[in-house]
């Protein structure tokens, strides 16, 4: 009778602390929350209650990644609106930021030919899951990471009770290496890195928190 059972291919502690990663070289202030070196693969989640900031911190950090490569910012829900170019200017963002591209909403597939390509962006920015949860479920956000384990996506979602909206959003936050909760102009980071708070905005961050910005 023919054995059919698969092998398991086991790695041996030496083997595995050769095996080398590709990291960013974070720099203050962003190390002092994200660490040094995280990974430049996986996925992170950004999430937050509508207005307070998720969409500025996202464009922060999407223009901060593009400082290493070229990463790609998805916005799926407002498109290239007024009040979008306006969070940009805030942002940073500015004509000599090369290695960031914008586009409005893309089919999943479409997005996935782009990656395909030989210069394709290694970050990519996903605004948001709402607008991608459909194309996302049954699978396709843990197929995406999958097929495409050098890239990193990093994934936007709303805040509903407390909690990333759509189911496909906690999917994310589980699957996340790093999360950060945008909250009254503060991010707060958290999972596989050092985490810490980042104030997207002084003047605002007070008004909303006073003097105690750590609550």
């Amino acid at each position: 009778m023919q054995n059919n059972t698969m092998a398991v291919r086991a790695t041996s502690i030496s083997n595995l602390y050769r095996i080398e990663h590709k990291t960013f070289d974070f720099e203050a202030p962003w190390s002092e929350a994200f660490g040094e070196h995280p990974s430049r693969d996986g996925a992170w989640l950004v999430w937050g209650a509508e207005k307070n900031g998720k969409t500025w911190f996202s464009l922060m950090l999407a223009k901060y990644l593009s400082g290493f490569d070229r990463a790609l910012y998805i916005s799926g829900e407002e498109g290239k609106s007024l009040e979008f170019v306006a969070s940009c200017k805030r942002a940073g963002i500015t004509t000599a930021c090369r290695n960031l591209n914008i586009v409005d909403y893309e089919p999943l597939e479409e997005i996935e030919a782009m990656l395909k390509k030989r210069n394709a962006p290694k970050a990519v920015f996903f605004d948001n899951l709402t607008i991608y949860a459909d194309e996302l479920k049954n699978g396709n956000l843990k197929r995406l990471l999958n097929e495409f384990p050098k890239t990193l996506f990093v994934f936007i979602a709303h805040e509903d009770r407390g909690e990333p909206y759509t189911a496909t959003a906690k999917l994310a936050r589980r699957l996340a290496k790093i999360i950060v909760h945008v909250r009254g102009l503060k991010a707060t980071v958290s999972g596989r890195c050092k985490g810490g708070d980042l104030i997207i905005d002084d003047e605002r961050a007070t008004l909303y928190y006073g003097n105690n910005r750590a609550e």
